[in-house]
């Protein structure tokens, strides 16, 4: 079964607003690209330390999305993968409201591996795992036809999707929370930044379990 044109549009959709949001989330890094930037006192830092958090994020997206789209149980099982990995994302939701308090190993990277702290941040916050229905919903297998030469051809195009959902993602993501970074960096400076500071956690928690309540949804109503 295929996808329409506007239900492919809104996935797509997701993909990018869902890397908007991270990237506005203050907890995917970009505060540390300000901060190198004033140590540094160099632009080059800054355009530096938002390319490291931007390649820790993409790898990050691609170690959740990258063993799904090789799983060639998707052509059979598509909708109870679909349904599980909603469920998934829920638990994850619902375990962030429960525990707010952020991961203490990430305090221990060194700011100058922002490359590692931000594949870290992602997987420890779920970020992958927001995309995981998303990414299946695009990925809709096309279950008449299961040879083993389908299923190759299906399992290729599965990790290509992978990475431009990736990609695609981290892109939203960097612009996103690189003009924020900039914006502080060149014109508002860290007192601005001290007066507006905002808590994402609770939104973060819920936006998990409405992508995953979603990715159940779109599991049945395909069918």
């Amino acid at each position: 079964m295929g996808l329409d044109v506007n239900t492919l549009a809104a996935l797509w959709g997701a993909v990018i607003l869902s890397g908007i949001y991270h990237g506005v989330n203050p907890g995917m890094g970009w505060p540390l690209a300000v901060s190198a930037g004033l140590m540094e006192g160099r632009h080059l830092a800054l355009v530096k330390a938002i390319a490291a958090l931007a390649l820790g994020h993409l790898l990050a997206m691609l170690a959740i999305l990258l063993p799904f789209s090789m799983m060639t149980t998707l052509i059979r099982w598509e909708t109870e993968l679909r349904i599980g990995a909603g469920a998934v994302v829920i638990a994850a939701g619902v375990y962030l409201l429960i525990n707010r308090r952020h991961p203490r190993f990430l305090a221990r990277v060194s700011p100058s591996r922002l490359a590692l702290w931000s594949f870290l941040a992602a997987m420890a916050h779920g970020a992958g795992l927001m995309l995981v229905p998303i990414y299946l919903g695009i990925c809709e297998a096309d279950l008449t036809d299961a040879g083993h030469d389908a299923a190759r051809d299906l399992m290729g195009q599965n990790i290509t999707s992978a990475f431009l959902v990736a990609l695609a993602h981290t892109l939203a993501m960097t612009v996103a929370g690189g003009a924020i970074a900039a914006a502080i960096y060149f014109y508002f400076g860290l007192k601005f930044l001290s007066k507006t500071w905002f808590n994402l956690d609770i939104v973060w928690a819920f936006s998990l379990i409405v992508v995953g309540a979603f990715g159940i949804y779109f599991a049945f109503h395909a069918h």
